[in-house]
């Protein structure tokens, strides 16, 4: 294995493997906090009150995780990963600690805030490592098992939330992060050389802010309009017109300094630009109808709560053996990454007509919990090979800001796709008495839109380039 560090100096492969294991960690803790609060919630209220500003708990953590992804990636071509590394992490226990500590809902909404300042340094960073350690034609594997990872902690997630929740308290949902966090940072400490930066930087400060905001304000539309804040409510127009115009103001500001925090040339990229597209509508799809699959088990099908978490499983299992399995697929084919993705999103578009039709046709189990599996493991084949893909076709002084952006733009899809499912229920909902039926022909509407965006993305994905894959994970200057 031809591998690197950052700096230029060989890495062994025990520095490798205890990296990897750093990073592995850290993805664990993010997939975790986004999905281990869920089970407390009612604890966590019965305790603090707050049921009004209960939302806020979820919310807060994915605004920021999701809002400071581009900078990390950028802070990180800057200054150096393993800084960065550090920052992430400490930021992320420091509010981990305090939301153990929370004494009111209010200072927990806060202190989840800065849990997500910290996490969303956590997936970008560990792709751009291993983007930096592994050459991309052998990188398939690392990246399927980082995806594979993230899948079965946010399954594991809930479980674990409810048993720490049930024999401690809910405030170890929060404390049992620290000394696993600690662990994460030692390992890498002791693991990682820093990659100094090999010439003087300019930190885009105003850029910084600019796109912060310009992001923030379109998150919380995207989040609390059609639920908190009503769509034609003065809330979303004014956050939406300050969007508007903060994007306005960065694009104009990125053109005239030297080093912006967002490179225009990034999007000169074909590659980064369809890739970026085909993960925002895949997420968009994906997330605005899988999120559904509980209250369809619970309000249709007439599962209990805990069999309806029970029953979303093979998806995630499906997305965990072809992640894990990525790997193998393209040592077989030579590198070429692109196959595998159209394989992956036809896939999961056939499973999204499939479970569409199986909600308005009334199946059963038989046939969506094998549809389910499908669907997860089409997306398998599709998430690691974009990263790998858009780490090839930049060069490295890009490759931090890219690989963020690419995560960013996924996020970015997700919070489309659950508020604009959310909306689509609603509408589906007024006016009518609640019952399975309705609830069947609504959710069933939302996954037919569902297939439309997967295939949407499909169809983009017959235009990403399929460059040769470097043999050096620095390859590109």
């Amino acid at each position: 294995m031809s591998a690197h560090t950052a700096n230029g100096a060989p890495a062994t492969a025990k520095e490798i493997r205890a990296i990897y294991m750093g990073l592995v960690i850290m993805i664990g803790l993010a997939a975790l906090d986004q999905s281990i609060v869920a089970t407390a919630l009612p604890r966590i209220v019965s305790d603090l009150g707050g049921m009004a500003h209960l939302s806020w708990v979820v919310t807060a953590y994915v605004l920021a995780s999701t809002a400071t992804m581009p900078l990390y990636g950028k802070l990180s071509d800057q200054y150096g990963r393993k800084p960065l590394l550090y920052a992430a992490i400490i930021i992320f226990l420091t509010g981990s600690a305090l939301c153990g500590l929370a004494q009111n809902m209010m200072e927990l909404i806060v202190f989840r805030a800065i849990q997500g300042l910290g996490a969303g340094g956590f997936l970008p960073l560990a792709q751009i490592v291993i983007g930096d350690l592994i050459p991309p034609a052998e990188r398939g594997k690392r990246q399927g098992s980082i995806a594979a990872v993230y899948a079965a902690t946010s399954v594991l997630g809930p479980v674990l939330g409810g048993l720490l929740t049930d024999w401690l308290s809910w405030h170890w949902i929060f404390y049992v992060n620290v000394p696993v966090g600690a662990a994460a940072l030692y390992v890498i400490s002791k693991s990682m050389h820093h990659n100094s930066p090999h010439r003087e930087h300019k930190i885009d400060y105003l850029g910084s802010v600019l796109m912060t905001a310009a992001v923030t304000a379109a998150l919380l539309v995207l989040a609390l309009g059609g639920t908190e804040w009503p769509w034609d409510g003065s809330e979303v127009k004014y956050l939406s017109a300050l969007a508007a115009v903060l994007t306005a103001a960065l694009l104009w500001h990125v053109r005239r300094v030297p080093e912006p925090v967002l490179p225009p040339d990034l999007f000169q990229n074909r590659v980064f630009n369809v890739a970026s597209v085909v993960l925002a509508l895949t997420f968009v799809g994906m997330m605005g109808s899988s999120v559904f699959f509980p209250l369809l088990f619970q309000m249709v099908m007439g599962a209990s709560p805990a069999n309806s978490g029970l029953l979303t499983v093979p998806m995630m299992v499906g997305l965990v053996i072809s992640s894990s399995l990525n790997g193998r697929v393209l040592a077989r084919s030579g590198g070429r990454y692109k196959p595998a993705q159209l394989l992956g999103l036809s896939l999961a578009t056939a499973s999204f007509g499939v479970l569409a039709w199986g909600i308005a046709g009334s199946a059963g189990y038989l046939v969506m919990e094998p549809a389910m599996f499908v669907l997860g493991a089409g997306l398998g084949l599709v998430m690691p090979n974009m990263t790998m893909a858009v780490q090839n076709a930049l060069p490295a002084s890009r490759r931090g800001v890219g690989t963020a952006m690419l995560a960013f733009f996924r996020s970015l899809g997700g919070l489309v796709g659950v508020t604009g499912s959310g909306a689509i229920l609603a509408h589906q909902l007024h006016g009518q008495a609640a019952t399975a039926q309705v609830y069947r022909h609504a959710i069933g509407n939302i996954f037919g839109a569902g297939t439309l965006l997967v295939g949407l993305g499909l169809l983009t994905l017959l235009l990403l380039p399929e460059l040769p894959m470097a043999l050096h994970p620095a390859a590109k200057k």
